[in-house]
């Protein structure tokens, strides 16, 4: 297998991470308002997430350096593109993690809630308009310079994919939720998943099916299948109680989802609506000598990094309680 190929196949499975991970972040922050009805309550929520959220987002870090470095040109006409939406995702993050932190350090944390709301919605749309748009293909230049303007990206299937990644991130943050709480404070995050679960199933299904017939390939219908079929699993587990299995289908729906929009693409990595200017693996791609280093950099240091990151969530995989995020300031 060519090294482009297999760095493709790497940048899959880092953002194929970041959706499982920070997925659930982004829907504890858009449930924030929801299942957070007092200051305990909301305490609780933020336990939940607190020792981890800074962690899942290194995954999209390293997925952003790891295109610099295999794919400068992608990298080069994505950044330039879509600037003002990956701007704005940008700031999103930077306004959630400073509310974060700094909410329980007022008497009146109402703003930072809102923070956490909005800092959680915004990235969770706009992940999926971008790569909707990545999908569809955008103008392109013969020099690879995006042609399009704002709108160009707002289009109806750019903003169904918008749709699509909040309600999935929504349903995987109730799950998570369902899986990390106790009492009342699950049986609504359970009610939740109850409510979102068929309305993801049905925008994700559209999702995936209008995907398949404008790019999808034969192998990839299996893709679609299997993440209907994890979708399906999550919903009827949750409704049996089974929260672990629940959160483990959600997530494996989400990572066939990515690896079959992935699959998709390929070999494209920017698709251009005249096919002769697209960006594939092979005019994107650095040199092989770099990407024989990235690659050994990569097999050395990526086992270290997800044992500390299991190692992580297994120390607080306990279950909170209202008791354990007591009202203090």
């Amino acid at each position: 297998m060519e090294l482009t190929t297999v760095w493709f196949i790497l940048i899959a499975v880092l953002w194929a991470g970041y959706f499982l991970l920070e997925g659930f972040d982004f829907g504890v922050g858009v449930l924030f308002p929801v299942l957070g009805r007092d200051e305990a309550d909301r305490r609780a929520l933020l336990g939940t997430i607190g020792p981890v959220w800074d962690g899942n987002e290194v995954w999209l870090l390293v997925a952003g350096g790891a295109t610099f470095a295999a794919f400068p040109e992608w990298y080069a006409t994505l950044f330039s593109g879509f600037y003002l939406p990956l701007f704005l995702i940008l700031l999103a993050l930077i306004v959630r993690g400073v509310a974060f932190e700094y909410r329980n350090r007022t008497d009146d944390p109402s703003r930072w809630d809102k923070a956490i709301f909005w800092g959680s919605l915004v990235p969770a749309f706009l992940w999926g308009v971008a790569f909707a748009n990545i999908l569809r293909g955008v103008p392109l230049a013969a020099d690879h310079e995006y042609t399009g303007t704002l709108f160009t990206l707002l289009n109806p299937y750019a903003l169904l994919g918008g749709v699509v990644t909040l309600a999935l991130f929504t349903l995987h943050g109730a799950v998570f939720l369902a899986l990390k709480t106790t009492g009342d404070l699950r049986e609504r995050a359970v009610r939740v998943t109850r409510a979102v679960g068929p309305a993801v199933l049905v925008v994700g299904g559209a999702f995936l099916v209008v995907t398949q017939l404008m790019t999808g390939a034969p192998a990839t219908w299996a893709g679609v299948a299997l993440a209907a079929a994890g979708l399906a699993g999550a919903l009827v587990a949750a409704l049996r109680g089974r929260d672990g299995w629940a959160f483990a289908l959600n997530g494996a729906a989400i990572v066939v989802i990515v690896f079959t929009l992935f699959g998709s693409l390929f070999p494209d990595v920017m698709p251009a609506l005249d096919p002769a200017n697209s960006l594939t693996v092979d005019n994107a791609a650095s040199t092989p000598y770099t990407l024989t280093v990235m690659t050994w950099v990569a097999a050395i240091f990526t086992p270290v990094v997800l044992a500390y990151q299991g190692w992580t969530y297994w120390v607080f995989r306990r279950r909170l309680t209202r008791q354990d995020v007591p009202v203090t300031h």
